[in-house]
């Protein structure tokens, strides 16, 4: 009998998995200049997320709400623990923190325009506050960063909340970065800087190393303040439960946190992809420490980072957040990553400056260049008119209301009067990973991984 030749596999093209192509290609870049990465907007690896739980529709056990007849009510009050003027929005959907440097003065424009029409918040972000933003926001939650650039007693007395950042989801334990093509004379004026040079912003706090410091810079806060306005306390998500603990006991009265999904105007690639953990989790953790403190409805949580849809925004109530802040979505509601740009009444091609990026519209990250070809993460003077105050509000607008409107329809279809008596109860995990992370039965058993059967 013929014994036939053993065929083995061909590798002379099989691709390395711990080497790929993207491997080769850092590892080439890194020999040839020495240099990270620096990019914006947040991380690209795919990560367990809102998409993997499901709602639990109402049927005979639940009765569902008519859409057309019967209201479903998004008031949301923020800073009811110590501030004698607690926030009120009309939605719990609010604006994260993105600075004026960062963006152009036109946008920042733009977000107030649509947070007052829709009823709800705006967030300063690094390098204080722009007369624009004060002027067209209702209500202006101002930021107490590390960098302390543009920060004025004034200006936070003038704001409706103050939010103390010790971190962001995107970069957990470092600081910001503005390279120096977007440091125009106006940048440069406010942050008290040089024109044109690269401000990196410190990665924690001049005047306070812990809790008890946090506490006292509280303290100090809410004197200059009168008592009046709520003082929220920003972490990355990282050691969510012991952080969030510390946030509620140095006195704040509302905690943001935000997850690894989170964007940044420019930062190294390598904080992006590898610190942090995932909003799910964090979300969860965030939760039982209030719990565990009872604390939860007297602190108010708000989760940030890769928040999309009204479903996301949903299921973030469900699982405990009382509102959440979007920053990547608003962009791109704006128009960043689009294949066009609306001006002089006209809409025209940017496709010949994504190329000139070396990207494509879609993919591009390229916000720490200045050369946004959409004019919303620039500070060039002709770039920045191609997004108006008025086109990029009426753009946010429709993007708010509709996450609104799928948020509504969605709390409705559980059987909810008030989109916040979502429950954990309305939900059910489709993976494992999912299921452990939030602390969410997997769909179709009583199993929350980690708890037993």
């Amino acid at each position: 009998m013929e014994t036939k030749p053993v065929q083995f596999k061909n590798l002379s093209r099989e691709e390395s998995y711990g080497y790929d192509r993207k491997t080769l290609d850092y590892i080439r870049n890194a020999a040839a200049h020495g240099l990270y990465e620096i990019r914006g907007m947040g991380a690209k690896r795919k990560l367990p997320n809102f998409d993997d739980l499901v709602f639990l529709g109402a049927s005979m056990s639940r009765y569902p709400l008519e859409g057309y007849r019967e209201k479903c009510l998004t008031k949301t009050v923020l800073g009811t623990r110590f501030a004698k003027k607690p926030i009120e929005l009309d939605i719990p959907i609010t604006i994260a923190g993105m600075s004026f440097g960062a963006l152009s003065a036109n946008v920042k424009e733009s977000l107030g325009l649509a947070a007052t029409e829709m009823g709800t918040s705006t967030t300063t972000g690094d390098g204080g506050m722009t007369p624009e933003e004060r002027r067209s926001s209702k209500i202006l939650v101002y930021q107490c960063l590390p960098s302390r650039y543009g920060f004025n007693p004034d200006d936070v007395r003038k704001a409706d909340a103050i939010e103390v950042v010790i971190g962001q989801g995107a970069k957990p334990g470092g600081g910001g970065m503005l390279l120096g093509q977007k440091v125009n004379p106006r940048v440069a004026k406010m942050r008290t800087l040089p024109e044109g040079v690269d401000q990196r912003s410190a990665c924690r706090h001049p005047d306070w190393t812990g809790p008890d410091d946090l506490a006292i810079k509280i303290q100090e806060l809410r004197e200059i303040t009168d008592w009046e306005k709520p003082i929220y306390v920003k972490v990355g998500a990282t050691r969510t439960f012991n952080d969030v603990k510390l946030a509620v006991h140095a006195g704040a009265d509302v905690v943001v946190v935000d997850g690894m999904q989170g964007g940044t105007a420019a930062t190294q690639t390598c904080f992006i992809e590898h610190i942090g953990i995932p909003t799910l989790a964090a979300v969860r953790q965030a939760v039982n420490a209030l719990e565990d403190l009872d604390m939860k409805g007297k602190v108010q949580l708000i989760v940030s980072g890769g928040i999309r849809t009204g479903a996301d925004v949903a299921k973030a109530l469900a699982m405990g957040a009382d509102a959440v802040a979007i920053g990547q979505g608003v962009l791109v509601a704006l128009g960043c990553n689009g294949e066009t740009y609306f001006q002089n009444g006209t809409h025209h091609d940017a496709i010949a400056d994504y190329n000139a990026l070396g990207t494509a519209p879609g993919f591009c990250h390229h916000c720490h260049t200045g050369k946004c070809p959409v004019g919303v993460t620039t500070q060039d003077a002709t770039l920045e008119q191609r997004l108006t105050p008025a086109v990029g509000a009426k753009h946010l607008k429709n993007y708010l209301k509709t996450l609104n409107m799928e948020l509504t329809t969605i709390a409705r279809a559980c059987g909810k009067q008030n989109v916040h008596h979502l429950e954990p109860e309305d939900l059910a995990a489709l993976t494992i990973e999912a299921a452990a992370m939030a602390g969410i039965p997997l769909a179709g058993t009583n199993w929350i991984p980690g708890k037993g059967f």
